[in-house]
Order: structure tokens, then sequence, then C-alpha cells
């Protein structure tokens, strides 16, 4: 849980980004096995800051000897000393996860080089969740992070939170790494559980901690588009874990203040007077579901022209479908499922159980229930999570001749619009 803060911390301290991780993982190993047999100290996270710390003194002093930054780290290490660890102070490196991300967001890296390695050191997703997130071969991800590590260490970045021309250059990657990474917390790939909520408000923080410092429109719509998806995590599991679907959530439940909080950044981006950008948009769609006061309350024909919209702004596969669900709930399953079918033939989703999800819903509304059920279990078989899978499987069983089921799964890579939630 405090990986990313410790890496980060330690990234500061050494100025070498590698390094961080390498003495992090140390740390970690050596904590496995003392805690062991001493049980954990009083301050676990310091306790492994402060070994990780002893640990890069140790790396530099095999590197160069006692130069002049190795002098420097080792006046630091009487750590009975007055403000010894300051550096280490809690309130003093909340910012350091956001200085992860932007260095691993440095230009010098591709794009996909940069999201794939920051998922991986800040969020903590592995390389097999990374790889879904992508729809790409687990190796492809492998590579692309190893290639960055030891670009970043060639090309000496700087471990900060650039400014002007700088910062604006990175943003966009940035902005992406949080989205991914509140994508993989709201609605896990795999696994046991429905969410990682842990993930998820990691990357709300990570939001508003951007939004303060920045006033682009597009950082307060993702800020937005996060908040008004999260205000409905409370509702979305049951007392066991279980799933809640849409329809049945207690939308008493939903979290207000989050509610409010994202319609102020949302009208912060609105105001810029710039027009929406993708993460406005999909906020802009969140929105109609928070105030809506129930699924058939919802406001799908404004829903179906957002998404329009956003087809324009970023299209993918993804958003057309998301687009066919719309459809279908504001012109009915037969209109949804011509969307669905185009977007079948584009073949961008045929590994993904998004699709035949979407299929076994529009099929289960128009009666023909048979196919439906052989959708949703072909969706089974294609899903990792074990939670999703079990809402799948549970709809196929459920389906009988005379019994339809109203369309409430939405496609997962937009959180915006996931009709689970």
């Amino acid at each position: 849980m405090e990986s990313a803060r410790i890496v980060g911390a330690l990234a500061r301290y050494t100025g070498d980004f590698a390094l961080a991780e390498d003495v992090a993982q140390e740390a970690l190993a050596e904590a496995l096995v003392g805690w062991a047999t001493s049980g954990p100290p009083q301050d676990p996270v310091g306790w492994l800051l402060t070994v990780g710390r002893r640990r890069a003194i140790d790396a530099f002093r095999r590197r160069a000897g006692r130069d002049e930054r190795y002098a420097l780290l080792a006046r630091d290490l009487d750590e009975t000393a007055p403000g010894a660890d300051l550096l280490f102070d809690a309130d003093d490196i909340e910012d350091d996860v956001l200085a992860l991300i932007f260095t691993a967001c440095h230009p010098v890296l591709s794009r996909e080089a940069r999201i794939a390695l920051t998922l991986k050191v800040v969020g903590g997703l592995t390389t097999d969740e990374i790889a879904r997130a992508f729809i790409v071969p687990v190796p492809t991800v492998q590579a692309r992070i190893t290639r960055a590590k030891k670009t970043i260490a060639a090309a000496h970045v700087p471990f900060e939170i650039p400014s002007g021309p700088d910062r604006r250059e990175r943003l966009d990657s940035v902005l992406s790494v949080i989205y991914l990474i509140f994508t993989e917390g709201s609605s896990a790939t795999a696994g046991e559980a429905w969410m990682r909520t842990d993930l998820a408000y990691e990357a709300v923080r990570l939001a508003r901690v951007l939004a303060r410092l920045e006033r682009e429109p597009e950082v307060h719509g993702l800020l937005a588009l996060l908040e008004l998806t999260a205000a409905r995590f409370p509702a979305r599991t049951a007392p066991d874990g279980s799933p809640v679907l849409l329809e049945d959530q207690d939308r008493r439940r939903w979290d207000r203040s989050a509610i409010r909080r994202g319609r102020a950044a949302l009208a912060t981006a609105v105001a810029a007077d710039r027009g929406l950008g993708p993460y406005g948009l999909q906020a802009s769609i969140a929105e109609c579901h928070a105030v809506a006061p129930s699924v058939a309350g919802t406001d799908w024909p404004r829903i179906v022209l957002l998404y329009e919209a956003l087809s324009q702004v970023a299209p993918s596969p993804i958003v057309a479908l998301n687009r066919a669900v719309a459809v279908a709930m504001a012109d009915g399953p037969a209109a949804g499922l011509v969307e669905a079918e185009a977007v079948e033939r584009g073949g961008a989703l045929a590994g993904s159980h998004l699709l035949p999800g979407v299929r076994g819903e529009l099929l289960s509304r128009l009666g023909r229930t048979a196919e439906a059920a052989d959708e949703y279990r072909r969706a089974a078989d294609l899903c990792a999570n074990a939670a999703e899978r079990s809402v799948l499987l549970g709809k196929a069983a459920a389906l009988t001749p005379d019994r339809s089921h109203p369309f409430l799964t939405f496609s997962r890579r937009h959180p915006a619009s996931r009709g689970r939630k």
C-alpha cells in the first residue's frame, strides 16, 4: 500500500529512479526476514525508509567510494540528530508519488513506456494487469518497463515535479496514468475482488494534488470524472463483498460530498470555455448518472450525444461499445445491438469479455434467451475477475424463455458509464 510513497521518497533522496526501486525492494526483503521473528516496528514505513536510505548509501559506496554525494548522505545517517528524518516526514513526502509519475512520464520515453512504467512502480499493478489494460501481450509490457528504466538512468532524468512548458509537455501522459490506475481500482481486471479501492482512491488523491498545481481544464475534467465515479463506490458491493449492479444500488449510499466535488471540478473545466476534452466529456456522462433518480430516470439521450462527441475527440472501440449501451437505453435493445455488432465487425475487442457481455444483455432484452446465455458464458470464459465472472455466470444460469434482464452491464474501460457500478 505504501510502496509508491517509499519509492518516491527514496528517489527524491537519491536522485536515482532505478536505485530507489532497488533499495526499496532490499528494505522489504530485510523486513520479511526481521519482522517474522521480532514483529513489525511501531512505524513500519519509517523503518523501511531508513533501511532503504542505508542501502542507498551502501550502493553509492560501492559505485564511487567516498565521493561528495556519499559524504552528504552519510552526514544524514545520524537518526538521533534533530530533524535528521525531516526528509521522510509524512507531511513532506505527500507529493513524492506525483513527482514519481512526472519522472516516469519524461518525454525521453515513448507514451506507452511512460504509462506502463508508472503503473508498475506507482500503481503497483502487475505486468499481467498492465497488459490487460493495454490489451497487449505480457512480454511487450515487460520489455517496455525494462527499456524505460534503462532509458531514464541513461538520460539522467531528474526526480521532480517540473514547471512551465516541461510540465505541460508531460501532462497528457500523467493524466493517462492517473486515469488507468483509477480504472484498475474501480473495476479490477483480475483476482477475487470486485474493486481495488486502495488504487482508486490513490488515483483520486493524485488528481486532487495535480488540480492544485495545474489550471488546465482537462486536469479538472479528470478530477471530476474520478470524484463522480468514486461517489458510487459505497453502494457497489454488498456486505459480503458481492457486486451490486446499478439498478439494485441504494442511491442514498452514494457519497454526496464526492458528487459535489466532482460537479464543482467539472464546472471549473467548463468555465475555461475551451471545449471539453475526453475526461471532461466522460465526467459529463458521470454527472448524468450522479444526478439521476434511477436507471429509468437517467437522461440517456444526452448520454448518447456525449458519447458521440467523445467518439470524435477520442475514438476507440470501447467508446463505440459504450455508445451502443447508451443507444440501447435510449432507443431500445434492437438499436443497441446494431451498434454492438458494428463494434464486433471491427475485431478490436475479439479477446475481451466486454463485447459478449453487452451482447448477452441486449439479446436477453430482445427475448433471445438461448443466444444471450451463450454470450454470457462466452464472456465469463474471457473474464479474469472472479466477482465479475460470477455475475456473468449467474445471468446465464438465470435466463429462461420468459425472463429478460434489465440492461445493466457497461464496458469497464470508461468508468463514467459503467452501469455495473
